[in-house]
């Protein structure tokens, strides 16, 4: 959320702002009305200061009429306050967060800027499979009773495949909290405060699953309970940044993606997923190098596993609402023959904790909003994809990552003899 104040002393950017995100907004209208709400409320408080006074003057027929007039004049601004507040606050709730300087303007994905790359992509001297035909030959992946019993895009992780899916999350897990960061399981179950607060709602209502509850949804990463852990808080400035790294199961309707990687473990709905969150101080600087130190974790991971992957800066039209800010991290994928999404690390200003009320407190006294990060740190069943198919091998096993031996406790899958 923008402040109302930014909004106006930033016109021309925030209207750039949401054309180059593909928003549509209301900007004159919301002044407009911002403009009644502000009068509204001198007229309240012009009333107020009279009603006040009343009890001070002799009471007679002429002060006790006015003293009525008042009543009632008040009750119909403050219903007409309420209502513009609630005008203001919907038309403001869709207008998107500004990006920095740096980021490129453009439509869609095909204006991404692409970074750096990292690693050798495989080069096989057979003719390689897809991470579905390795799970099938190797009964580690069952689709077809995971859509028997689950539904479209459904699946069963089996014998070794479930044993990687949860070595892969324990490892990172295991690698952030050495790094300081306060390890979180976080539930799945949000109120819709949450939703709202991250920027999932109302642009992303589609993809959210709503429970019959009522206020009750599943949520689609932990970013969203995280981010909201000290909503309606205020922190102490030298408790900042606060860093986390939280486990959860997230659910996603994908009804965006109709069509889109309807076959495989690349686009499910439900997943595991390890989320790197940050609640920082209202610094551009040091905001940007907190950015910096998730991309950096999200590589050393992908290198730790020797997966090659590209990092992109995102352009405006693909970076989502409420980041100022935002990397991708693609992992090679040899089925795809191309690059596929495994991290998402975003720079959010105070869009989040606006909306979620968390701010903290300065040496001086004085309170701001503070700034939230977060970043994926791992994936699955995604990660499978790439680990199983760019290790596996001629006569279709697959070798475990060297950092993933110990906690699975085998070096191959699908050759015997092969537990450590």
């Amino acid at each position: 959320m923008l402040s109302l104040d930014f909004i106006r002393n930033n016109q021309q950017a925030v209207i750039a702002a949401a054309k180059n995100k593909n928003r549509v907004i209301e900007l004159d209208k919301l002044l407009q009305l911002d403009d009644e709400r502000r009068k509204t409320i001198q007229s309240i408080q012009t009333l107020r200061e009279e009603r006040n006074k009343l009890p001070k003057q002799k009471p007679d027929e002429t002060t006790i009429k006015r003293g009525k007039e008042i009543k009632t004049a008040l009750k119909e601004l403050e219903t007409k306050h309420n209502e513009l507040t609630t005008s203001v606050n919907k038309l403001l709730s869709v207008i998107p967060n500004v990006p920095l300087p740096e980021v490129p303007t453009g439509p869609d994905s095909s204006c991404n800027v692409e970074i750096r790359k990292w690693g050798e992509i495989p080069q096989f001297d057979f003719s390689p499979k897809s991470h579905l035909e390795l799970g099938k030959s190797l009964d580690i992946i069952d689709t077809e009773r995971g859509a028997k019993v689950s539904g479209f895009r459904g699946y069963f992780l089996k014998n070794e495949g479930a044993v990687l899916h949860i070595a892969s999350l324990f490892y990172v897990y295991q690698k952030l909290i050495k790094k300081g960061y306060t390890p979180l399981i976080a539930p799945a179950i949000v109120k819709g405060f949450t939703l709202f607060g991250s920027g999932q709602l109302p642009w992303g209502e589609q993809e959210v699953y709503k429970l019959n509850d009522d206020d009750a949804y599943l949520a689609g990463t932990a970013e969203v309970p995280v981010t909201s852990y000290y909503s309606g808080e205020i922190l102490p400035e030298k408790d900042l940044p606060k860093k986390f790294v939280a486990l959860s199961p997230c659910f996603r309707k994908e009804a965006g993606a109709y069509g889109k990687d309807t076959k495989g473990l690349y686009r499910l709905h439900e997943f595991w997923k390890i989320e790197q969150v940050i609640i920082g101080k209202n610094d551009i600087e040091e905001a940007k190098k907190l950015h910096e130190e998730l991309q950096q974790n999200a590589e050393e991971i992908l290198q730790d596993l020797r997966l090659p992957y590209r990092v992109l800066l995102m352009c405006t039209g693909d970076m989502g609402e409420p980041q100022i800010k935002k990397y991708d991290t693609e992992t090679w994928m040899p089925s795809r023959n191309a690059y596929g999404e495994t991290m998402s690390n975003s720079i959010m200003g105070d869009f989040q904790t606006r909306r979620l009320k968390i701010k903290y407190r300065k040496k001086d006294g004085s309170t701001e909003y503070c700034y939230s990060f977060n970043n994926t740190a791992l994936a699955s069943p995604r990660i499978l994809i790439a680990i199983l198919e760019n290790y596996q091998q001629k006569d279709g096993s697959i070798k475990i990552p060297d950092v993933l031996q110990n906690l699975t406790g085998l070096r191959m899958i699908g050759r015997s003899g092969t537990h450590i």
